[in-house]
């Protein structure tokens, strides 16, 4: 299966009918080619991407008997996370989605870093916590507040911020919103989803669907936040555009859940459902 936190979110956002660019390495390989048919089959362009000769960075998923999933991971020397400023495009974006896996990974997380830091684009971030990589929860930490700096929008679940953090959520949304984020949304699962801006805080219930797979489901959410800046811009994406933008977000995202793989909505079945 096809995936990854930013793979399937650009593939989301392009089902969504917007112009969207996966920036990656692309292997060769069988699983490379596979990565690409899928992603070029939802609308995904990937001309800025990067081709490389080294394999494909595995993630081998187990889904429990709730649907829900772990994982194990085969990064080394991999072309998935050969982040490097040679490579990566000089085009000025309105909006960059990133995390996960790729803002971690040393040397391309750094090279990736300076890289973001010379744009001018909305920063939505996406920690996407994956503790199995990196077990001590100081570096891990570490790692994410040098994104929080550059992020406008951050979005991640309330298991990814209770693993990083021993203070309150309250007072670690806080000390975001201090240092410039725009907007936190913290992903609940079954219980749905919260929003948190200098505004306050809106909460989202969740779809109810029969849950089948849960992979993709928070990644469909962070496509969908993409969404909301595109289509209101940044300062407007509060109050009842927001509102709109979260319940938007939870039907995706239920979407998702009800069949297997990080298999997103297209545009016209997420409108009718909505």
């Amino acid at each position: 299966m096809v995936g990854g936190g930013p793979c399937n979110s650009a593939k989301a956002l392009a089902r969504l009918g917007h112009q969207t660019y996966f920036i990656g390495g692309i292997s060769s390989d069988e699983y490379g080619r596979a990565i690409e048919e899928e992603l070029e089959s939802s609308g995904v362009d990937l001309s800025l991407s990067y081709r490389g000769q080294l394999p494909t960075a595995l993630a081998i998923a187990r889904i429990n008997e709730s649907g829900l999933a772990s994982y194990d991971f085969e990064l080394e020397e991999t072309t998935s996370f050969a982040f490097d400023i040679s490579w990566l495009p000089k085009h000025e974006p309105y909006v960059i989605h990133l995390g996960s896996v790729a803002t971690l990974l040393e040397p391309g997380a750094s090279q990736l870093l300076s890289w973001v830091g010379d744009k001018s684009a909305v920063v939505v971030f996406d920690p996407n916590v994956r503790p199995s990589i990196e077990k001590n929860q100081e570096i891990y930490r570490a790692s994410v507040e040098r994104w929080i700096d550059l992020a406008k929008i951050v979005k991640l679940s309330q298991d990814d911020l209770s693993w990083l953090y021993q203070d309150s959520e309250s007072d670690v949304i806080a000390s975001w919103l201090d240092r410039g984020v725009e907007l936190v949304v913290v992903t609940r699962a079954e219980q749905g989803l919260s929003a948190f801006n200098n505004e306050g805080r809106i909460d989202c219930p969740a779809a109810k669907v029969e849950l089948v797979d849960s992979i993709g489901a928070g990644d469909t959410i962070g496509a969908v936040i993409v969404e909301g800046v595109l289509n209101f811009g940044l300062a407007e994406l509060q109050g009842d555009n927001l509102r709109q933008v979260l319940k938007r977000a939870a039907k995706a995202a239920g979407i998702t859940c009800s069949r297997a793989g990080a298999n997103p909505a297209w545009k016209e079945e997420l409108d009718l459902a909505l």
